[in-house]
């Protein structure tokens, strides 16, 4: 089924696209990726769904191809958008750097550092699970990164046990093996549940 699967950089969707993978309801219609996204102080209920979608259009360009810049990366599955990944150098996300502490536990990094790049999150819209979409999309996030100068790209995926319940808020940042499957490997293990994991250009 990947064979089927096209990835774009998310100015080159719609926006109408866009939306159709976040949805109406449940937790990415909630979110709208803005969760890494909101500064210190700013906080979800400040900012009504609305304006939360309106962030991730401009924030994306999306249904602006000759834009030089964007935030992820959309999936079509035979010309359905189906995925989503969020993907930037790792400063554009003011709450990985100054409010999710997880990922920073026994690490020497320099947060600013403009040249990592992250994947703060990456989910196949509902109907269309298990169809290896984010198995496409972290690829495409490796390749989408290196293309524009990154030095390395990282993610923050959750450990599962088979037959755990996770819920959507704790998983979209992904699971270990989309991210081993597309070549990054663990560098630190901060909680029981979550890894980093990166790779270096």
């Amino acid at each position: 089924m990947s064979e089927q699967i096209t990835v774009v950089p998310a100015n080159e969707a719609s926006c109408e696209d866009l939306q159709t993978v976040f949805g109406s309801r449940g937790s990415a219609a909630y979110c709208q990726c803005q969760r890494f996204k909101l500064a210190p102080g700013e906080a979800f209920k400040t900012y009504p769904a609305e304006e939360r979608a309106l962030r991730l259009r401009a924030q994306t360009n999306c249904g602006v191809p000759r834009a030089t810049s964007t935030s992820g990366l959309v999936a079509y599955l035979e010309g359905e958008p189906v995925g989503w990944c969020a993907v930037e150098p790792r400063p554009a996300y003011e709450g990985l750097l100054r409010v999710y502490r997880v990922p920073w536990d026994g690490r020497a990094e320099d947060k600013t550092d403009e040249s990592i790049w992250a994947v703060t999150c990456v989910f196949a819209r509902a109907g269309f699970r298990r169809r290896r979409v984010s198995y496409a999309l972290a690829p495409a996030a490796v390749d989408f990164a290196r293309e524009r100068g990154a030095r390395a790209l990282e993610a923050y995926p959750m450990l599962t046990q088979p037959g755990e319940e996770i819920t959507w808020g704790e998983l979209h940042m992904g699971t270990p093996g989309i991210f081993a499957a597309a070549g990054l490997a663990e560098v630190n293990h901060p909680t029981p549940r979550r890894l980093v994991m990166r790779i270096d250009f």
